[in-house]
């Protein structure tokens, strides 16, 4: 190959390759009036997103619903990846706190109760606005991992760790690791297939009852009745 030809191949090669896309927002807003005007293009991109889809959802249609100028859009988001994962960033955070805050206050409970109880957190946490979570979910994938709802999460998972190993005398399996990610991985599929997919299954608490017994069956056991 001649030396204009390799310079040719890597040419082609650089001009080829994906952009990388930033998704990391421009500034956090500091003031009340920022953080308001922040508040709206979110708002007005949940809204455009959840109506008329992620391909109709620009950032000069989000910023017209939002009120604001194309200016002020971009002083906080370089584009649209980027305020698509503030909001579900936003949104997941949301789910995230409702089942944490049901945990910490069920820490001295019996497996009994506190398992029933989370299971109905996760799929109340996964009922908030399902229209955008499941956009959310399957734009996401395309755009970026979000670090900090990955830690949110792995909080989570840790105070639950830490809620087995409390009760590690009652519980059958051993490997309390293994064991979360095998909790863990059950209810979000579960839920999220249940909210997103067949809402139908949830009029009646028939399936929160199903996969508490499920659980605690691995758990312990032992099954739970719907009062």
């Amino acid at each position: 190959m001649s030396k204009n030809s390799h310079y040719q191949l890597a040419f082609y090669q650089v001009i080829q390759m994906p952009r990388k896309i930033s998704t990391t927002p421009r500034k956090l807003p500091q003031q009340d009036r920022s953080k308001i005007t922040v508040d709206a293009i979110l708002t007005a991109t949940a809204r455009i997103l959840t109506e008329e889809g992620y391909d109709k959802a620009s950032t000069n249609r989000i910023a017209e619903m939002a009120g604001v100028s194309i200016g002020s859009l971009y002083q906080y988001f370089p584009n649209k990846e980027a305020l698509v994962a503030a909001l579900a960033e936003h949104h997941e955070n949301e789910m995230i706190e409702l089942v944490q805050s049901k945990l910490n206050d069920l820490f001295d409970a019996p497996i009994e109760i506190v398992l029933p109880e989370l299971v109905k957190a996760c799929m109340a946490a996964h009922a908030v606005n399902p229209t955008l979570h499941k956009v959310l979910n399957e734009q996401l994938p395309r755009i970026a991992k979000l670090q900090q709802v990955n830690n949110a999460e792995e909080q989570i998972l840790n105070l639950f760790r830490a809620y087995l190993e409390k009760n590690r005398d009652r519980i059958r399996p051993q490997n309390l690791d293994l064991t979360v990610f095998i909790l863990g991985c059950t209810v979000e599929s579960l839920c999220h297939e249940a909210v997103i997919e067949h809402p139908e299954l949830l009029s009646n608490g028939e399936l929160e009852e199903e996969v508490s017994n499920l659980l605690l069956n691995y758990l312990i056991g032992e099954t739970h009745e719907r009062k």
